[in-house]
Formats: structure tokens, C-alpha cells, sequence
């Protein structure tokens, strides 16, 4: 941008100019990282993801995939192949890319039935494990070795996919359902489950068919290689006749020769992801005790490959751990974890509690992976900009920054500051929150507020949050104050902090949040009365519970809300929520639950109230919205308007089709410039 071009206010509309990067992977020379470019494509509503190379020594970037349906890539042992997931011909399939040959062409290495994914190279390169869901009747049609005949021609093809889809429509008409969940996302779920397969990698190999190795009606997670090549680890449910199966995980290593599992892991945790040391003694995982698992923090776990005890790592710690990799020694785990308001990268050794922190900086780190150098990868957004990809050499103190893929857009539009605010809370603890300016704030004004509240409820927001960022800065371009914070429950504060909310949702949070606006309204820049207030999810409880206890917003917009805690439980995909969360079922103590109920205090809602809910969306149904509508309508006369939004499930602000994106951030502002009393600020 040139210096005469004027920098503008960010809108809705910015959606669309904005990237990201994802899933970096390290080749293992150290030369390159491969990672996922997402684009946002207005014009098919649609999100593109390509596949691009950069050069670890800061050179330009190479772009190897065009398709804009390609993810997962995965190296080869020798560097010279790029494993990936592609969509490109409707099912995603495994590709396999020459990258030491520029210009090649993908090959097509699998050709499932119901698609391919997660890709993980063998030690000798010879083979790929990968996971394909299949039901029994498919997998035992493939255990008899019957294969269909190819078409005669591409008409008897398209009659073929015609048939296959009527026929699986014909199935599920009428729907049975005999498990819980029995639809997540926004779809149903069928009787297919990810299985684990082995194929070779040579296009003249001898068996080039692919073989499974489970046979159970369990979703297995994606499969890893030990060191020898002998076996492979995954997870899966211990009994698929149990409801909610991610409750009841356990490690499994199964022999790839003849596909013999051993169950590894016991009772009392859900243990998940597991992952060899590369010296093949040790194997690292993540656990979550069972007892009270929705509030409990994910622990980093050894287990010796040979037999034995596991021991935690992190319990010291106490903070949580979400991405995690083996050092190339083996003698300790490289990991990501959300501490005050940061998700940066740590160190644990083998032999030792001692946890150090190697990569800091108000960041949110979302991917990391570690190269067989030992420099770390990852991409990550701070409160200036979405996510970047980051290069830290094994002999750097700092990591660099290889990629600007958003550079052009942050040229040309207002970027405000993020200012942290820590006060003490009415329980006597140190909360912290964060405040932006609204552009073109001069000091001494008042502003109105657009007062934020994260969802979880165990989660952690970051000035650097990755799904906010763009709805913060918006705000504040609207002439908004915008304010966030962490009230009790939330991770990245310890155990204790975390477990604070148990069996009060609303009223230890309220104490918080509310303390929150006070310690703002201190510094002295916002009007009291012009104040808005929104939420997504647990944000939406809160945002409701809000404005049914106090008067003081003039604007709310609940979103994809838990209002009914009672009918939450029989309708959503996690029961198990408020089961853990309040020590009961709802048969057993439906007064504390309703107790606990936005919809309870409804009745005295004043403020006027928007509330966004999508009708896919299967953790928090659209009937929570669809009653707390009736409430407010019928028993106030609160001005109260409901949008749903057709297609789109719980994550419609994170990955909803994008016209709904923008469409949900102009139906807020307007409902907070209107009852805030705020006038659009000239272009």
C-alpha cells in the first residue's frame, strides 16, 4: 500500500480477505515445511485449502496443490514424497506427490469406498497406515475378497453413483437410532467406523490392495508407526456397546502382520493419542480422568513400550496440554499449553517433572510439530494478525516468521491494540481480561461496550484468539469497546481455578464477569449506558443468565446458547456435560437443574435480545434457542428477535458457510447499534 493510500476500518465483509495456515509439517532434511494455506472463496461460499511448501531459511514459499480441497500432508522418510488427503474427486483419498521431482502430478494412492485419511509413513517408507470407515457388512464383503467390476463407461458410472446413493438414502428411511450420540457435526451418524488399514507406497508393488487390520464397530484414532515398523498404536472405545464411546478410550498396539491387538492402557482415564519415541522404549499419550472429565485437564502421560506403569508428566504442571512431540533424542516431549491468556511451547524430560518453557510471546499457538533436527514449526496468531507460519532452528534463541500470508490485508486496514486488564475477583483471585479501543478513540471520550463471553465452559481465550480475532477487530471498527476475559472455570489457570464452576455455572461466573465490566468501567472510557453483551455456546448461557440477573445492557445477542439444562441433556451429543458438571442426572435433582437453567430467570429478561442459533446444530439443539424465544415473547414484552440459520451446526462462527459468517456478525452489530443507540461510522 502506498503512503497515500488511507488505512480503513475493518468489516464484516473482511472475512473473505482473510488466510490461514495450518498443520505445518517438517521434512526430514530440515529444508522445508509443508503446511495447509486456507482460503476463504466468496463466490462459491466455500473454504479453499491448498498445500504449499516454505523453506526453513526464510525463502519464498512454493505452492504444490491446487485443487482447494487438499490437507494432511505428510513427508516420506527420505524427503522425496508428500502424503496428503485430497477431496478433489469427492471422497477424500490419500495422494501421494514427488517433490523431489518439481512439477509432478499427485497419484492417487487409495480409492476407499467412504474415503481415506490421517496418513502416517512406515519407517522403511514401503507403506502407509491410514484410517477408512466401513461397516460390518462392507468389511466382511471385503474379507470374502468380492470387488466389483469396473464400469464399462463413464454412463455406467454415473448410473452406479446414482444407485449407491439412493440405496443409502433407502437405508436410513425411517432413521433407527440406537446409540448416543447418534449425530454430531451436523450430520447423523450411520453404521460406519474408522477402521485401520495398511497399503503399500510403490505403484508396482506386488499387493497393491490395501489391508484393514481392525474389525470392530469402534472408531479407531490415526494410527502410528512404532521405530521397527512392527506395530502400530492407535485409540478406541474399550466397549462399543457404551454410550458417549470418547469417555472410555484405551491404547491399542496391533501387530501389522496379522492385525493381533493388545490393549495397553486400563480403566479410569480416557487416554488418547498416542505417540512411539523415536528410540521405540517410550510411548507419550494424553489422559483425562474419567471422574468429573468434563472439567478435568488433559494430563501428558508416559508408558514404557515394554510393559508397566504409566506416569504423568504434567500433573505438576497444572496447565493443559493440547499439541505434543517427541524431541528427535527421545529424552523429552515438546508440547503446547494455555497459560494466563497465552498458548505458547514447553518442554517436559523423560525423567523429570521439570517443565520449561521454549517458546514464548503473546501467541496462541494452534499446530506444532517438531523436526527430526529438533527445530519446531508452528502456526500461530498473535492480537496483531490471524496465523502465520513460524520456523525455531535448533540453534536459534527466537523463532522467525516464514510466511506473510495476510500482509497485504493488515497493509491496508486498522489494526487496535489489545490491552490486558488483571483485577481481583469476589473470591479474592487474580482474574485477567483483555480490552480494545475503538478506532479512533481519543482520550477523555465514553464509548460504548461490546462485552464478550467465551464458551467451554473450560475453555481459554487468548488476545490472539484465532476465531475472535476477526469478530474483535470488527467491533472495535465499529466504535466499540471490546472486552474478554477468563472468569473462574476456565483453563490455563490451574485444576483448582478450573473446577471452581462446578455445579454453578451461573453464579460463580456472573461474580466474575461482572467484576470484569466493573474493573473496566475504572479506567474511565466507557459509557455505562451504552453497554452490549454476547456469547457463543457456554457464552450463550452466560449471556442469557446475564441479562436475566441484572439490567445493566442495554443489548444482548445470545448464540447456539445452553438455556434448559434439563432438555440439553436429552437432546445433545455430550449428556454426559451436565452429568459431570452437576453430580446428577436429571431424573434424580431436576430442581437444581432448572435451578441452574437460564430459561428459569427468563421471565425477567428487559434487555432487548437477539438470539442466533443454527438447525444443525447437534451439541447445543436449535430448541434451546427455539424456548428461550417463547420465554422472553410470551411472558415479557423484551423487544426479542431469533435467526436461525439453515445448514450450518454448532461451529457456525468458526467454519460455517461464510456468507452465514458475515451475515451473523451484520445481524449483531445492527442489534447492538440499535438498542445501544449507536450510529455505523462513516467509510
Amino acid at each position: 500500500m502506498s503512503e497515500e493510500t488511507p488505512r480503513r476500518r475493518i468489516t464484516a465483509d473482511d472475512l473473505y480477505n482473510i488466510a490461514y495456515v495450518e498443520d505445518p509439517q517438517v521434512s526430514p532434511d530440515g529444508r522445508w515445511i509443508a503446511y495447509v494455506h486456507l482460503t476463504v472463496d466468496r463466490v462459491e461460499n466455500t473454504y479453499k485449502r491448498n498445500i504449499w511448501l516454505a523453506p526453513t531459511d526464510g525463502g519464498k514459499p512454493v505452492q504444490v496443490t491446487r485443487s482447494g480441497k487438499d490437507s494432511q500432508p505428510r513427508w516420506s522418510p527420505d524427503g522425496a514424497t508428500l502424503a496428503f488427503v485430497s477431496a478433489r474427486n469427492e471422497k477424500p483419498q490419500i495422494y501421494l506427490l514427488p517433490v523431489s521431482a518439481p512439477g509432478g502430478e499427485p497419484r492417487p494412492l487409495t480409492s476407499m469406498p467412504n474415503g481415506a485419511s490421517d496418513p502416517d509413513w512406515s519407517p522403511d517408507g514401503t507403506r502407509i497406515a491410514f484410517l477408512a470407515a466401513m461397516n460390518a457388512e462392507e468389511r466382511a464383503k471385503e474379507d470374502r475378497g468380492e470387488k466389483d467390476e469396473p464400469p464399462a463407461d463413464s454412463f455406467e458410472a454415473k448410473q452406479r453413483k446414482e444407485r449407491r446413493e439412493h440405496e443409502e438414502q433407502q437405508r436410513w428411511d425411517p432413521r433407527p437410532v440406537w446409540r448416543i450420540p447418534y449425530r454430531q457435526g451436523t450430520s447423523y451418524r450411520d453404521d460406519r467406523y474408522a477402521q485401520v488399514y495398511v497399503i503399500a507406497t510403490a505403484e508396482d508393488a506386488e499387493d497393491r490392495e490395501p489391508r484393514r487390520l481392525t474389525d470392530i464397530d469402534a472408531d479407531h484414532q490415526p494410527p502410528k508407526w512404532t521405530p521397527d515398523g512392527e506395530y502400530l498404536l492407535t485409540a478406541r472405545t474399550v466397549d462399543p456397546e457404551r454410550d458417549e464411546p470418547w469417555r472410555w478410550t484405551s491404547l491399542y498396539r496391533i501387530r501389522v502382520e496379522d492385525g493381533e491387538t493388545e490393549q495397553l492402557t486400563g480403566e479410569g482415564f480416557a487416554d488418547y493419542a498416542p505417540l512411539p519415541s523415536p528410540d521405540g522404549q517410550w510411548i507419550a499419550y494424553a489422559r483425562i480422568p474419567v471422574e468429573r472429565m468434563a472439567e478435568a485437564q488433559p494430563r501428558l502421560a508416559l508408558l514404557p513400550a515394554g510393559g508397566g506403569e504409566p506416569r504423568d508428566l504434567t500433573l505438576e504442571f497444572d496447565r493443559a496440554p493440547e499439541v505434543f512431540r517427541w524431541a528427535p533424542d527421545s529424552r523429552s516431549l515438546i508440547f503446547t499449553a494455555g497459560n494466563w491468556g497465552d498458548v505458547e511451547v514447553y518442554r517436559v524430560g523423560v525423567g523429570s517433572a521439570a517443565v520449561e518453557r521454549i517458546i514464548a510471546g503473546r501467541m496462541e499457538v494452534q499446530f506444532m510439530h517438531v523436526g527430526q533436527g529438533g527445530g519446531v514449526a508452528f502456526a500461530a496468531s498473535t492480537p496483531e494478525a490471524p496465523p502465520e507460519l513460524f520456523w525455531k532452528a535448533p540453534d536459534a534463541d527466537e523463532p522467525q516468521q516464514l510466511t506473510r500470508v495476510n500482509a497485504e490485508f493488515l497493509s491496508q486496514v486498522f489494526v487496535q491494540e489489545t490491552h490486558e486488564l488483571r483485577f481481583t475477583g469476589p473470591s479474592g483471585v487474580e482474574l485477567q481480561g483483555w480490552y480494545i479501543l475503538p478506532v479512533g478513540y481519543e482520550e477523555g471520550q465514553k464509548v460504548p461496550l461490546a462485552f464478550n463471553v467465551h464458551g467451554g465452559p473450560h475453555v481459554m481465550w487468548s488476545p490472539a484468539t484465532r476465531s475472535m480475532w476477526h469478530e474483535w477487530q470488527f467491533h472495535a471498527a465499529r466504535g466499540y469497546a471490546v472486552f474478554f476475559m477468563n472468569p473462574r472455570g476456565s483453563y490455563g489457570y490451574g485444576q483448582a481455578f478450573a473446577s471452581e464452576l462446578h455445579a454453578a455455572w451461573g453464579d460463580v461466573a456472573f461474580e466474575d464477569l461482572m467484576a470484569g465490566v466493573d474493573a473496566l468501567l475504572e479506567l474511565g472510557f466507557v459509557d455505562e449506558e451504552r453497554m452490549a453483551v454476547t456469547g457463543g455456546s457456554y457464552g450463550g448461557y452466560m449471556t442469557a443468565w446475564i441479562v436475566g440477573h441484572t439490567d445493566r445492557f442495554k443489548s444482548a445477542v445470545t448464540q447456539r446458547g445452553v438455556y434448559n439444562l434439563i432438555s440439553f441433556y436429552g437432546t445433545s451429543d455430550v449428556p454426559m456435560l451436565v452429568t459431570n458438571e452437576y453430580d446428577a442426572e436429571p431424573w434424580e435433582d431436576p430442581d437444581l437443574l432448572w435451578k441452574h437453567s437460564p430459561l428459569a430467570y427468563a421471565h425477567n429478561i428487559k434487555t432487548p435480545l437477539l438470539i442466533i442459533h443454527s438447525e444443525n446444530d447437534f451439541r447445543v439443539p436449535i430448541e434451546q434457542g427455539e424456548q428461550l424465544f417463547a420465554f422472553v415473547r410470551r411472558a415479557t414484552d423484551t423487544p426479542v428477535k431469533m435467526v436461525r440459520f439453515p445448514r450450518d451446526g454448532h461451529e457456525l462462527s468458526r467454519s460455517g458457510e461464510p456468507k452465514h459468517r458475515v451475515r451473523r456478525l451484520t445481524e449483531m452489530i445492527e442489534w447492538f447499534d440499535k438498542y445501544v443507540g449507536v450510529e455505523p461510522p462513516e467509510e
